[in-house]
């Protein structure tokens, strides 16, 4: 049965869908089955991994979310062969009104996942930069959450609300979500600034927050323009070699919590 992550943050411009993307290439090239859900009407996801966007062949996350059409009816294959994608389309935008009038409206995408959930070992969903009802729908579904944090001056502005919304989820819909980590993206040593943020963010956060951190990488930033995870455009990057260290501490995590249930 496959483990649902969340990558969620309201605040835009953290390394949101780079960290959805690239996590999920590394998964998949270390042998596990991986679908990327690309639940953000920017269809960021969708385009970097070489997929038109604006496709309108009717098989996207907005066919499944409002018109009910099986999610394994729009999985796309990727370059890689153990890595999927149901992708998203700008038509995204309007599924939060046109949601409001369903029943359950906030367990929709959970309901569409479960009918998939066991052909996936992860299952990856790149959440929009909103709190709104798409982003709801895809912490209701999830066993955990990724939250990425730009190393920056504002990067602790806005957390609040986020961990505040996480609470009302675990609340009322899903008691189970848990905090995956904290992932420090967009890192560069050579400012103060920066390392200022990873310090208060391991303060107030302590082990939440991954070892791995993503640095700034030029490649990395190339890669979606060409439509490929940065370890299919440069394997030997900086950032690809992030991404791929970020995925072994997750399956090591994984493997310790597995170990600590069997004691």
């Amino acid at each position: 049965m496959g483990k649902i992550i969340a990558i969620a943050n309201q605040k835009g411009g953290v390394g949101k869908t780079t960290t959805a993307i690239n996590l999920s290439a590394s998964l998949a090239v270390l042998d596990k089955r991986v679908l990327l859900i690309d639940a953000d009407p920017q269809a960021n996801s969708t385009s970097g991994l070489n997929f038109n966007p604006n496709s309108e062949d009717g098989n996207t996350l907005y066919e499944v979310l409002i018109e009910k059409k099986h999610l394994s009816d729009i999985i796309l294959d990727s370059e890689l062969k153990n890595l999927k994608l149901a992708p998203s389309h700008i038509n995204l935008v309007g599924a939060e009104i046109e949601m409001l009038q369903m029943q359950e409206r906030e367990l929709i995408l959970k309901k569409a996942i479960s009918l998939v959930k066991d052909d996936y070992d992860y299952i990856i969903i790149d959440c929009s930069p909103s709190l709104g009802l798409i982003t709801v729908n895809s912490l209701s579904a999830s066993d955990s959450v990724i939250i990425p944090v730009q190393c920056e001056y504002f990067a602790l502005e806005g957390l609040g609300k986020l961990l505040n919304t996480l609470q009302i989820v675990q609340q009322r819909l899903n008691p189970s979500l848990a905090i995956e980590g904290f992932l420090l993206t967009m890192y560069s040593s050579i400012l103060k600034s920066a390392n200022q943020v990873v310090d208060d963010v391991k303060k107030h956060f302590g082990a939440m927050v991954f070892e791995t951190t993503i640095g700034r990488n030029v490649r990395l930033a190339e890669a979606p323009s060409h439509g490929k995870p940065a370890i299919l455009y440069d394997a030997m990057s900086a950032g690809a070699v992030s991404y791929l260290n970020l995925a072994k501490e997750l399956l090591s995590k994984e493997e310790a919590a597995g170990n600590a249930e069997k004691e």
